[in-house]
């Protein structure tokens, strides 16, 4: 009898939901994730955006107690150190990162102050320095069939889309989108294309929240077997990182 030999179909795709790093948060989970992805050996990361928190261009926190001492140079310096831990065991691999709002928030700040053009700009995070391709803020960008961005927009105002169903209908095919708190899933029952709401991929909790409102589980997904927009996913805690990893 012939020995069997596995085939293998597609590529595996890492993504990796908002990290929202600022000054003062645990980034010990960072290490984790790389250490899995140097082990698992995708084809493919991604990073959703959002992994600057950019705290100090708030608009939300101007006049405010959360603003006061926070600063662009210590946002910029919290979110390279944790970059630089994140990708110190990553495999090589086919990197991008869809810039979200929140980095979005420099060049928004350049855009209603003029003073800081050509000195503030979101290359400032040197994402690109670690091999990231960083695509702008709310371009989707299609991998192996599978469409990704910080978030999909619906209706004339631009707002995020309400749901991982409501993704599957607005983009008819694979999307996976962060900028959401809550994992959320949804599976074409005869097309099997899939659209996921990533969640969160941070151990701190947010304010803004609330008590109840900081009950996600974070983590990150590997979507195995992607070809042409068909794939099958997987969850991974970092609950179950931190036990194998830290």
């Amino acid at each position: 009898m012939g020995k069997l030999v596995a085939s293998r179909i597609g590529r595996v795709h890492a993504v990796i939901p908002d990290c929202q790093v600022r000054p003062g948060v645990n980034t010990d989970h960072l290490s984790w994730i790389s250490n899995y992805l140097h082990e698992k050996k995708p084809d493919v990361i991604v990073c959703l955006g959002d992994f600057a928190d950019m705290v100090s261009l708030n608009s939300y926190a101007v006049g405010k107690a959360s603003a006061e001492g926070t600063r662009y140079r210590d946002d910029l310096d919290s979110a390279r150190k944790a970059m630089d831990r994140l990708c110190k065991k990553l495999p090589k691999a086919d990197m991008h990162l869809t810039l979200g709002n929140h980095e979005d928030r420099i060049d928004r700040e350049v855009e209603s102050n003029p003073k800081w053009s050509g000195t503030h700009s979101s290359k400032d995070l040197w994402y690109e320095a670690w091999g990231w391709k960083v695509h702008p803020f709310l371009r989707p960008v299609k991998i192996d069939g599978v469409e990704y961005a910080h978030y999909f927009t619906s209706g004339a105002l631009g707002r995020p889309v309400s749901s991982a169903r409501a993704l599957l209908n607005k983009r008819h095919g694979s999307a996976v989108m962060g900028h959401v708190q809550q994992r959320d899933i949804a599976i074409h029952s005869e097309t099997q294309h899939t659209a996921i709401f990533a969640g969160i991929c941070y151990t701190h909790k947010e304010a803004y929240l609330g008590p109840q409102g900081n009950v996600n589980r974070p983590g990150i997904w590997m979507l195995h077997e992607v070809h042409n927009g068909i794939f099958d996913p997987m969850f991974v805690s970092l609950a179950f990182l931190k036990r194998r990893y830290s």
